[in-house]
Formats: structure tokens, sequence, C-alpha cells
């Protein structure tokens, strides 16, 4: 049973124009998208900015409202809940956001920050600064950190802040929506591999949302890709990294760098500029890009489908 399951969920949003604001078309952010997630596992959704991985995790969260499809998460749907119900929910469903300062009030310590969710779920109790002190503590900071502001610290450190906000209620599932992103690479590992550590001690399990190949590779298990707002591949890390079908998820993996200067292999570039999700092409919406394009990719999209007999490994291409 999985612990995460998205069936055919799609978002639009309205773009309003005119003097009188009304609507005069959609952006189809996210169209048609179903994947499950396994419990322990970490399910890596990849692809260029502006795919819609982010307003995906966003709408599993719950803090954008699904123009339709559902999500369930511990068998129950979100988009049923009632607000109290969805307030129990929230405690096995957090997220780390991109940017480690934004997602974090200058106004309040570091204290506030983790004392705030304790508070708000009815958890307080008289120990809790010695709670939050270990909390710190288990991400790599130090208790003396409790009275100081988000603005003096570094921005891995601010992340660790928002890792531990995360953890606080001993959550089942984590958003991962590109965490390591926004700081230097000499700061990235250290932090996935915090994740990867937090992941192992307390049972999590992971959607981890990037754009960087090389990252999504080292955190998981099963990967999809999505384009233009929706999955087009997705299988296990190991067969999208070996063995990709889909010309898009080809085309990014020749753009990873390789650390050995010797090693060698053919980059595809694509021609052609992404098209607009307000008013996306017929038939495969990569047809514009792709250099294996036919005439049936510009008048059929094709299915996400697997045609290895229960490979797991699905795309969406007529020649797969």
């Amino acid at each position: 049973m999985p612990i995460l399951e998205v069936r055919r969920l799609k978002k639009y949003f309205p773009v309003l124009g005119g003097v009188f604001l009304r609507r005069t078309g959609w952006v189809y952010a996210v169209d048609d998208v179903s994947f499950f997630v396994k419990k322990g596992e970490t399910f890596g959704l990849v692809g260029e900015s502006g795919c819609g991985k982010t307003t995906l995790g966003r709408c599993i969260m719950g803090l954008y409202d699904m123009t339709s499809g559902s999500v369930r998460v511990q068998d129950s749907s979100i988009s049923k809940l009632t607000p109290a119900q969805k307030k129990s929910l929230s405690t096995h469903l957090q997220m780390i956001f991109q940017d480690p300062y934004e997602s974090l009030d200058s106004r309040q310590t570091v204290r506030q920050i983790l004392e705030e969710k304790y508070i708000i779920h009815g958890k307080a109790r008289n120990d809790l600064s010695v709670v939050i002190g270990q909390l710190l503590e288990n991400v790599g900071l130090s208790r003396d950190c409790l009275s100081r502001y988000p603005h003096e610290f570094s921005g891995g450190q601010r992340q660790r802040i928002g890792i531990a906000r995360a953890v606080s209620m001993n959550p089942e599932i984590i958003i991962c929506d590109e965490p390591v992103s926004a700081l230097d690479v000499s700061v990235q590992s250290k932090i996935l591999n915090l994740l990867l550590e937090l992941q192992k001690t307390m049972g999590l399990t992971y959607v981890f949302i990037s754009h960087d190949l090389s990252v999504v590779r080292h955190m998981s298990d099963r990967i999809g890709v999505m384009y233009l707002g929706k999955i087009v591949e997705m299988a296990d890390a190991s067969t999208i990294y070996n063995n990709a079908r889909h010309p898009y998820t080809r085309a990014l993996l020749s753009a990873v760098p390789l650390p050995d200067p010797d090693a060698r292999k053919k980059r595809i570039v694509l021609t052609g500029e992404v098209p607009s999700v307000e008013n996306p092409p017929p038939g495969c919406r990569f047809h514009t890009r792709c250099p294996h394009a036919d005439v049936i990719c510009q008048e059929s999209e094709p299915l996400l489908l697997d045609r290895e007999k229960d490979s797991g490994h699905v795309a969406a291409c007529h020649f797969f």
C-alpha cells in the first residue's frame, strides 16, 4: 500500500486580462499527473524550470487547491478532509522550501520558529526548550542558536533550521522542494547527507523535487521526469540513468557534467523554444523540440505506458 498516491492531478491558473480582468485563458501548470510513493522511499521529481514541479508539490501539501484529481495520504483523500482533519494530517506531511531565508520569519528567533508548530498543534510542554534544543543538535546546530534570528545565519544553517522545523512533528512524508539549489556546492553535500541520515533514523518518505539530475540520482529510489506539466517518463533511478527511453530524458542526461575530463559522451542539443504553458502544442508536448518527432507526434498525445511487461518503466513516447 503506497503511503502517498497522486491520481490525475491537475492545477490550472486563470489568465486575467482586459479592463475588467476577465479570464482570457488558463495556465496548465500541472496537467493529469499520477504517481505513488512507497513508505521509506524517495521519489525524485525532475525537469526544467517552469515544468510544474513546485506547483505539484504545493498541491500535495494543500497549499494550492487542485483543479481536479486527488491526493491520498495514509489512505485519506486530502480534498475530502475537514479543516480540523487537515490540521491533524499536516503533522504527518511537511515541506522543506527552496529558499531557506524567505521560508523563515525574519522577525522570530529560532526558538519561536521551532516552538510555533508545537503550540499550534497543542503539543507544547514544560520541557519544550529541551526538546527544540535537541532538535537543533539533530540537524547539526548548537543550542546556543535558539536566541538568534534567521539573518544571523548562513544559507546552509538557515536550511538546517528549515529541516528542523519540518521534522519537529515526526512526519512520515516530507516534500523537499529544491532544498539545496540556493546553496553553495560545498554546502549541498552536507545538507543532502543530513537528509539521508534523518530518513534512515526517522523512517521518512521523501518527494524530492530538483532540476539537478546529479542530486536526484544521489537521493532517489524512483524518478519521474516532468515536461510542460506532465510526467513523460518514470522508473527506478538506475533504469532512468542507464536506459532512458524518452528523448527529453536522454537530452537532460546528456547535459549532466562529468567529473572525469577524459570521459566523453554525445551531447543532445535541443532546438527551439519551450512552448507556452498557456497554449501547449497539440499531440506530444515535446514534439516541437524532439529530434525524432513524426506526424503522429503532432496529431496524437502519447500515453504514459509500460510496454515491457510490468517492468515499472513507463514513458509517454510513440516510439518507446
